[in-house]
């Protein structure tokens, strides 16, 4: 192999500096890529995932991206498809110096290339002289290949007299294998706090299924985060640009449900002084969030039924039909199987809704998740008032809680207890309030 040519920088004082934004999840990678980048003049920007990525780019188009093998929280494949379609300017190279879409190959793709390797080849030093080369899978039109990293020009010597010592990032090389082989499909999403096998069990499942229409039925307990997996869902599929419009169907009347559903015309009832659009419609190209869909009353199932079925409604008060493109995911507190068993619930719309099925768990049940939930709460508290930290006593109670409020309460005690605390920078056990009045 040909050594790779190190890239001459322009040294002109007018030269202006290209922009690149690198995505990945791992923090070092992006620190190696962009001392390296700097070095050639380029400006970098980092984004911890997809979603930060795109956010980025709407902000300011660069002029190269970086993705990573892995994103934490979309499909590198369909980021890269969906990417190039909005930005088709961009030079768009996976951390494996390929890209799978065609796009325009950039004037500075050889110092993009360049800058890859070299990151890559700091993560190849090892303790011993001898270069062990992990293979690392590699898609092409033939399927995925393993492929063994070479190392460039100018960095024998480096390997030659190692440093000693595992450098910081050898273990990536493993590390990123394994998640290009699939195995890692059950890490955790950012929004579902928790490392417990029932809440990674979530995770994968929403992984699963979000990049579908299909949809999707949640059942999990109160305030057991289900409308975190719908939007978690939305997220991460190709609707995520498209309304998300949630409907608490517990939450409304009857008498005005079918309308704020399918909307109504001018006069369709007393006080319609005009006409309005339903969720339904609003949510048009996007994800409809039905939660608590197991109060929804049985004479407004069947006209849900129809729109499931056919895609078509018809608002209050009108005859025409409306073709209406959205996903719907919805949710219950309750074992809608056995509802519909009994015809409580419609067995036809439950097996319309229940394609693919979500159960989030009670807190009860990954209890070893609660300093995970409790950083998380005090964090986020945080952004208003001093952050405040947690004594062992104080952590002791909420572990011996029983939860029945799920995480839900447990966000409402730390709420509480911050504000029993005043000014004082610890949560103490004194503060633990379960709201529980005993006559």
């Amino acid at each position: 192999m040909q050594p790779f040519p190190i890239p001459v920088v322009p040294s002109a004082p007018r030269f202006r500096p290209r922009t690149a934004l690198v995505a990945s999840a791992d923090s070092s990678f992006r620190q190696r890529l962009n001392e390296i980048l700097t070095g050639l003049r380029w400006q970098v920007r980092e984004a911890a995932g997809g979603a930060e990525a795109w956010a980025a780019a709407d902000l300011a188009t660069p002029e190269a991206v970086i993705v990573d093998s892995w994103l934490p929280d979309l499909d590198q494949g369909e980021f890269m498809k969906e990417f190039r379609s909005l930005f088709p300017d961009v030079d768009l190279v996976t951390a494996d110096g390929i890209s799978p879409h065609e796009g325009p190959r950039g004037p500075h793709r050889q110092e993009l290339l360049y800058a890859l390797r070299r990151s890559q080849d700091v993560e190849a030093l090892t303790e011993t002289a001898e270069w062990n080369p992990i293979p690392r899978l590699v898609d092409n039109d033939r399927g995925r290949t393993p492929v063994a990293l070479n190392l460039p020009s100018g960095l024998t010597e480096a390997i030659a007299k190692p440093t000693g010592g595992l450098l910081p990032g050898t273990p990536k090389l493993v590390t990123r294998k394994v998640a290009e082989m699939g195995t890692l499909a059950s890490e955790r999403l950012p929004e579902l706090i928790g490392e417990a096998p029932c809440m990674l069990e979530v995770s994968r499942r929403v992984r699963l299924v979000a990049s579908r229409s299909t949809p999707v039925l949640i059942e999990g307990p109160t305030g057991s985060g289900k409308e975190l997996v719908a939007l978690a869902l939305h997220r991460l599929s190709n609707r995520s640009r498209k309304p998300f419009v949630a409907l608490n169907c517990a939450a409304i009347p009857e008498a005005l449900l079918e309308a704020e559903l399918f909307g109504h015309t001018r006069g369709a009832f007393t006080g319609a002084v005009q006409g309005r659009v339903g969720r339904i419609e609003a949510a048009e190209g996007g994800t409809l969030f039905l939660d608590e869909i197991g109060e929804m009353p049985l004479s407004l199932q069947a006209k849900l039924l129809r729109f499931v079925e056919s895609g078509e409604l018809q608002r209050v008060g009108d005859n025409e039909t409306v073709k209406v493109d959205v996903r719907i995911v919805a949710a219950t507190h309750r074992h809608l199987a056995q509802h519909a068993q009994t015809n409580s619930f419609r067995p036809d719309l439950y097996y319309r809704l229940a394609v693919f099925l979500i159960r989030t768990p009670a807190l009860a049940d990954h209890k070893e998740d609660l300093p995970l939930l409790v950083d998380h709460f005090l964090e986020r508290m945080g952004r208003e008032t001093p952050i405040k930290q947690m004594d062992e006593a104080a952590m002791a109670r909420l572990t011996a809680h029983s939860w029945l409020g799920n995480v839900r309460e447990l966000e409402h005690v730390l709420e509480r207890a911050a504000i029993l605390a005043g000014d004082a920078p610890v949560l103490t056990s004194r503060e633990i309030d379960f709201g529980i009045v005993v006559n």
